[in-house]
Parts: structure tokens; C-alpha cells; sequence
């Protein structure tokens, strides 16, 4: 299935979490952001397949228009120019074409494959780094998203089992890379979500280590001992319990607390409580998050 609409059928159900008026912020921050070539600004005010990608998929959750026609015009910019971008901008330039009404064939698509194919690793994983000879689960979700949301069989799929296996730590978490061994929630969600696709097993532990991560506050750590919860980590995290079929009820209330207190009335959500800017990617991560405590 594709990672793209699997979020997006949760993200949706923020709508009724946050109202009419709110979801109107949310819209007009997100459309604020678009700069006059069709792509969406970097915190630099720069147009960003990444941050576009996460526009485009917080206002697809708000089940509003996409500006079809400006964003295509960008995106096949970048795809004239696909050989000169990295991994994780490939990605997210097929995760970006996939929600378009009218997305290129396949065979124009191919040198974005071929692109993505290029950071394949030893170890059968993917890395967004060109100098790694192993994967790192980040990257393979990234890869399997991208072949997912254009409905094309991921090359190799034994191998990026093979990567997440290595990746797996005690207890039922996984780190993101054997460079930097230490378990966290992205990565877990990450290797939880492609369990989940590739009909791979998943630790009974799992689901435990992951609610152990949740903070009194209401979130969720990135990684054990880490100084405060963020927004990106609830949200995964949140997804993953989900996948999982973890309930997490009696903790809901301090969990809307958290997401909430991230909440600006400029439409946006902040990452964490120290950061005083906000921008689209934690958007989005908002959305997603209200999305699973809605249900």
C-alpha cells in the first residue's frame, strides 16, 4: 500500500479535532508558503521538494485543492534536472508526483528510479548518503514510499528486510543506522511501517518499548534520555502504535495537551517547545498526530 495514503487516511481525521476556523489557518499558512515557481519554502524561504512534498500532503489532509497546475509546472522542473538531485530530494519528488491528478508514466519517471537505485547499499537497505555501504532504515522507508505511491514493486525487497534485521535492537526497537547503534522512535516507526508492508515479524516487544518512550508531558522521546518530547517523534510514534494495534487511550488526553501546546494561531505547529519558528514539515506532523488521537 502506499505510506503516503496510509498516513493520509489518518491525517484526515484532524478536520474534526481542530474545527472549521483552525483548519482555515492551517490551509492559509500552508498556501502562504508556495513561492511564485510552484514549490513550497525551506526555512530559508527557499522552494523545497521536501518541504513541498509536506504541503502537499497537509492540504490533501485537509481534503482542500492542490494548486495543480503550478506545482506540476515545478516539479517537472526538477524532474528535467532529477540527475543533479540526492536521495532524499528524488524521493520526494516521487512522492510529490504520485498526488497529482495527471502524474508522469512510469518511463518518464524512470531516471528518478534509476536516481533512488543508486544509493542502494551492500547490505540490500538503502542510505541517503552516497559514501555508506550500509542502509539505514530512514532511507528505506523513503525508497519503499517512493516505489509504493506509484504502485511499482520495491527491487529487492529480501534485502531491505535483510538491512532492517540489522538494524533491530534489544527490546524491540531499532536504531537508524550500525554506524550509531542507539534505538529511537523514528526509526522504529520507520521499521514497524515496513514490517508491516513487506509481511515481515515484528517483536512482541515493540509496542511496549514504544510506549515506555511516551513522556508524562505527553509526547514522545526521540530516544531514551533524550531532553524533552517533539512532535515529529509523537506523530510516528502514534502511527505506530496504531499499525501495531497498541492502545493508548488512557493517555490521549495528555497526548492532545501536547500536540496542542505546539499549536500556534499562525496555522502552524512548532516542533518541539524550544523552537521558535515552525514550518510545514511539522505541519503536517501535527495533522498526522491529531489524526490518530481522533480516532
Amino acid at each position: 500500500m502506499s505510506l503516503r495514503l496510509e498516513m493520509l487516511q489518518v491525517a484526515r481525521l484532524a478536520r474534526s479535532l481542530l474545527g472549521d476556523e483552525a483548519c482555515s489557518l492551517v490551509e492559509a499558512y500552508v498556501r502562504s508558503q508556495q513561492n511564485p515557481d510552484g514549490g513550497f519554502r525551506d526555512r530559508e524561504g527557499i522552494s523545497d521538494l521536501y518541504y513541498t512534498s509536506f504541503a502537499i500532503d497537509a492540504l490533501s489532509a485537509l481534503q482542500v485543492d492542490l494548486p495543480q497546475d503550478s506545482l506540476a509546472s515545478f516539479l517537472d522542473s526538477k524532474l528535467a534536472d532529477s540527475s543533479e538531485l540526492d536521495f532524499v530530494h528524488l524521493c520526494c519528488l516521487a512522492r510529490s508526483f504520485s498526488a497529482l491528478t495527471k502524474p508522469p508514466s512510469p518511463a518518464l519517471l524512470a531516471p528518478v528510479f534509476e536516481g533512488i537505485e543508486r544509493y542502494r547499499t551492500d547490505d540490500g537497505g538503502y542510505n541517503q548518503s552516497d559514501e555508506d555501504e550500509t542502509g539505514s532504515a530512514y532511507a528505506c522507508f523513503l525508497a519503499y514510499g517512493a516505489y509504493a505511491d506509484h504502485r511499482l514493486a520495491l527491487p529487492d525487497p529480501d534485502g531491505v528486510a535483510r538491512c532492517l534485521d540489522s538494524l533491530s535492537v534489544a527490546g524491540g526497537a531499532w536504531a537508524n543506522d550500525v554506524e550509531l547503534p542507539i534505538p529511537n522512535i523514528p526509526a522504529t516507526a520507520a521499521a514497524v511501517t515496513l514490517c508491516r508492508n513487506l509481511r515481515q515479524p515484528i517483536p512482541a516487544e515493540t509496542a511496549g518499548w514504544i510506549l515506555n518512550s511516551w513522556h508524562p508531558s505527553g509526547g514522545f522521546l526521540p530516544f531514551p534520555g533524550a531532553p524533552m518530547p517533539d512532535l515529529l517523534s509523537t506523530a510516528v510514534a502514534l502511527h505506530a502504535l496504531d499499525g501495531l494495534q497498541a492502545g493508548f487511550a488512557e493517555r490521549k488526553d495528555a497526548m492532545l495537551d501536547f500536540v496542542d501546546s505546539l499549536w500556534t494561531a499562525a496555522g502552524g505547529f512548532h516542533g518541539t517547545w524550544d523552537e521558535e519558528e515552525f514550518d510545514i514539515e511539522y505541519t503536517y506532523y501535527g495533522l498526522l498526530a491529531l489524526g490518530h488521537l481522533a480516532l
